[in-house]
């Protein structure tokens, strides 16, 4: 399905498939595996990540020089903007390494992946790889998905009429200002981070997480405060967490917003539920290379374990497959996609605007 014809958001998909459809399907996926096994799409390209990291060691590296030669200078704003868009860089590769793309060994993805999402961004990698296993399990699926649960912003309708005070005011808004709530979420990733990790519970690697975060927030802050004035050293940060933030949810929001919303019980086979609550980013190797991989989404769900360089074999693949068997492949430009995001929260903010309970009805303990 190309940009052009792309069907307005849908925010609820049809009942179970047959047994049969469901079986089809099901094979389907199995004849799609072999394809991408026998082109060897699943072999690891760990240079490919071990040049990208070094280019962005070498990138930390100078932020950090000029930071120290600039001094008591408002240029280190544009640093600080650099910072945001590096450690968003790191993440990606962190998000990478989570799902064993980097490394044929799974515990060295796992440490690679735990340094550079703990020890060089900050955010927990326990809290996050288990939030984000259960995104994979069942994306945009209401109860199971977490990346759709109600908070401050609604995914559907039924939410957006039980938000109260504050969040239902944002909620009737939200379409417009989802972007500039996006300079918020580094600032709400850090503190999520520390929150779970301090909450009672068991928690994998808690000690040398909080160890991680503790050793980075030190030299990191250290750092800002020695060689800035107060003033300029809030600022900096102000800058870097705004851009990491913004950068981190313009990557992500594109993925699955605005595409199907699953139902509480519904159950999909496996093809449908990657590919019809996924939307691939159009535009080539640049928007790869900015959205670190992201822009294959519906490939990334279908195959978690795929190396980037490998997806856009894999979408040639992919795109015959779902053509063949009648299945819809969303894919849109940037800014096609990231107006969607908007159209699709303002239609889902329309049902904060225009709850009615009629008074009679509420007597009664209805709505």
């Amino acid at each position: 399905m190309s940009a052009t014809d792309v069907p307005a958001p849908v925010r609820a998909t049809s009942a179970s498939p047959s047994r049969a459809e469901w079986e089809r399907r099901t094979n389907s996926f199995t004849e799609l595996a072999q394809q991408v096994r026998s082109a060897g799409l699943n072999g690891r390209t760990t240079w490919f990540y071990i040049t990208l990291f070094a280019g962005l060691v070498v990138g930390l590296a100078g932020a950090v020089t000029g930071m120290i030669l600039l001094g008591d200078s408002w240029y280190q704003l544009l640093i600080a903007a650099g910072l945001g868009v590096l450690f968003t860089q790191f993440a990606f590769i962190g998000h990478e390494a989570a799902h064993r793309q980097v490394f044929a060994a799974g515990p060295a993805n796992d440490r690679f992946a735990r340094l550079l999402a703990t020890g060089f961004v900050g955010i927990s990698y326990a809290w996050w790889t288990t939030k984000h296993t259960r995104h994979h399990g069942n994306p945009n699926q209401v109860g199971r998905d977490p990346d759709i649960a109600p908070g401050w912003t609604s995914f559907t309708d039924e939410d957006a009429r039980h938000a109260t005070g504050f969040r239902a005011w944002i909620t009737r808004r939200q379409g417009w200002l989802f972007y500039p709530l996006l300079l918020l979420l580094g600032l709400d990733l850090h503190q999520a981070s520390i929150r779970r990790l301090f909450r009672p519970g068991k928690l994998e690697g808690r000690a040398l997480e909080l160890s991680m975060i503790g050793a980075r927030f030190a030299v990191y802050l250290g750092l800002i405060f020695w060689v800035m004035p107060v003033g300029m050293a809030f600022a900096f940060l102000g800058v870097q967490l705004a851009v990491f933030g913004f950068y981190m949810g313009t990557a992500f929001a594109p993925n699955h917003i605005g595409m199907p919303i699953v139902p509480h019980g519904v159950k999909l086979d496996f093809l449908d539920k990657q590919v019809l609550t996924s939307r691939n980013v159009s535009g080539g190797w640049w928007i790869t290379a900015l959205m670190g991989g992201l822009n294959y989404q519906i490939e990334h769900h279908l195959f978690p374990g795929m190396p980037r360089p490998h997806l856009r074999a894999a979408r040639t693949l992919v795109r015959q497959h779902c053509r063949k068997y009648d299945v819809p492949y969303v894919e849109n430009d940037l800014v096609e996609a990231l107006a969607i995001v908007v159209r699709y929260l303002n239609d889902v903010g329309w049902a904060a605007r225009h709850t009615f309970s009629c008074p009679a009805a509420a007597s009664m303990g209805r709505p």
